[in-house]
């Protein structure tokens, strides 16, 4: 499925930051990929299986959470954190900040575990 990928701060995120970037919180929160239940459903993922995430940039495989921020079909959001970074253009056009918003991204379900820091 093609998508586009929106990555951001979130209040998990942000909360786990805190706590350190190797605490259960900031792990689970950067390792997740928030998308509109209708795009799950159309996905059609079995309980034990992840989301595969390829840009032109790099690939991530991370576990898929129906978005509590609906209707948004098309669009998935994974916070900041070095999973995302793989998949995000790393050129910062002199800005000293990569484009973060907007990605072309294809996902698709997958049995692979998410990917290791």
């Amino acid at each position: 499925m093609r998508v586009y990928l929106v990555t951001g701060r979130s209040l998990g995120q942000g909360t786990g930051k805190e706590k350190g970037k190797f605490s259960q919180v900031y792990l689970q929160n950067t390792s997740q990929c928030e998308i509109d239940p209708d795009d799950l459903r159309e996905l059609n993922l079995h309980p034990d299986e992840n989301l595969l995430v390829k840009t032109e940039f790099g690939s991530v495989v991370v576990k898929p959470v129906a978005s509590k921020q609906a209707p948004h079909r098309g669009i998935v959001f994974v916070s900041y954190g070095p999973r995302v970074n793989r998949v995000t253009n790393p050129e910062t056009h002199g800005s000293g900040m990569p484009s973060l918003k907007g990605i072309v991204a294809e996902i698709s379900p997958t049995r692979e575990p998410v990917t290791e820091l």
